[in-house]
């Protein structure tokens, strides 16, 4: 993982934390009803979400009561426009940006002294069913002040009535509260603390409740695809819900997703693009084996390249090489099937979600295509980073600075 850091690859947009913000996270965990960090200094992220504390805990959706509760601290404005590195929905960014659109000055005022734990409330105190994501709908975005300040700025509002009405002005135990207060918390009359209620509309999304379920509703019928067999052997048991129902890695899967205009191949275009050649590069690389040159000297250079492509044996190159064999012998005849000549992970890997799909729903279905087939270096860095950097760490060293220097010159 070090050579990730030190090409910035690796949580490098996380903002430190220390001194009186730690205090201020830790009444924000309190207050959410879990237990304080020991550690004294940590980063967090967008949401507030720190991978330290994470490992502290050994939970990293420690920021969760539950799978169908997840919540976010705010302790900077730093925050704003920081990445969320571990969502626990695909739509968690979305929501920190519309949330930081409308409260972006009262929340670089409040946390000059405050601290914001947010509650995200979907309308579901917990789940029982798989499908019980398909109950997801308008997600209730609540606001809570450690110290309840809003609430004080309210009292001394009162104080400062109370004082201004007959003869109060003379009373010294006003006097004092007002004194006390105002020592306290400082002078909040003009403070903007009002972080009123938000509403968010989801669509289709992704969730990592039950293993990890992928919601499609936004297109021909609803599809729900399951990461985990087995949620999903319990979620085709429910017949309450009218859903396509799938398993991520069922066959017939990408073929429904074609059928819906959602997805779409064409191998000609493929082998003329930078992906296929990294896919390819790839590909070959797990067939190498106690290699005489560096790894990432192989994928580099052509010469090398062809030099090892050729020592390999047959099946291995005719899978590597299997979709340039499929389009030469589909000059000569039309007989031939995809499916009889290209590795069947090859020809998942070169799917691409359809061209008249909005932005938003293309980032989602290249989420979901990279956790198909996990082939492209940089789609899987972009689009799954908890998984790509699990992979990394078990990859050959030089194969790791090949997949660095790619990812690096495409950033």
């Amino acid at each position: 993982m070090q050579k990730l850091i030190e090409a910035n690859l690796y949580r490098s947009e996380l903002i430190p934390v220390s001194g009186k913000l730690v205090e201020r996270y830790n009444k924000c965990l309190i207050k959410l009803g879990f237990t304080p960090t020991k550690l004294k200094t940590f980063l967090i992220d967008g949401i507030g979400w720190s991978p330290e504390i994470a490992e502290e805990k050994e939970d990293l959706h420690y920021l969760n009561n539950g799978e169908a509760n997840p919540h976010g601290i705010l302790i900077t404005p730093l925050q704003k426009g920081k990445p969320v590195y571990l969502p626990f929905h695909t739509f968690d960014r979305d929501m920190m940006k519309y949330i930081f659109s409308v409260h972006g000055n009262r929340i670089k005022d409040i946390t000059r002294d405050c601290a914001i734990c947010i509650d995200f409330d979907q309308n579901i105190d917990v789940f029982y069913e798989p499908l019980d994501v398909l109950k997801y709908n308008t997600v209730n975005i609540h606001f809570h002040l450690i110290n309840n300040l809003d609430k004080i700025k309210e009292e001394q509002l009162e104080l400062v009535e109370t004082f201004k009405r007959d003869h109060n002005f003379i009373d010294e135990t006003l006097h004092q509260k007002l004194l006390d207060s105002a020592n306290k918390y400082g002078d909040l009359r003009e403070r903007d603390l009002d972080l009123h209620e938000l509403q968010f509309t989801t669509d289709s999304f992704y969730t990592r409740a039950f293993g990890g379920v992928y919601v499609l509703r936004d297109f021909i019928s609803p599809i729900v695809i399951f990461e985990d067999e087995k949620w999903h052997k319990e979620a085709i048991k429910d017949t309450n819900y009218e859903v396509l129902i799938y398993h991520i890695h069922q066959k017939e899967l990408l073929v429904k997703l074609r059928d819906h205009v959602i997805i779409e191949y064409n191998l000609e275009n493929a082998v003329n693009t930078s992906r296929y050649q990294r896919i390819k590069k790839y590909e070959m690389s797990l067939h190498l084996k106690k290699t005489q040159h560096p790894i990432k000297d192989i994928l580099s250079d052509p010469i090398l390249y062809k030099s090892y492509l050729n020592k390999l044996d047959i099946d291995a190159r005719k899978k590597v090489m299997s979709v340039e064999r499929y389009l030469e012998k589909l000059e000569t005849s039309n007989q031939y099937k995809i499916g009889d000549i290209v590795d069947p992970k090859l020809f998942e890997a070169l799917h691409k979600p359809h061209s008249s799909l909005e932005a938003r729903h293309q980032d989602l279905i290249w989420k979901l295509l990279v956790n198909v087939s996990p082939k492209d270096v940089l789609y899987w860095y972009w689009y799954d980073k908890e998984d790509f950097y699990n992979s990394f760490e078990n990859w050959d060293n030089s194969l790791k600075e090949w997949v660095i220097e790619t990812i690096s010159n495409n950033i």
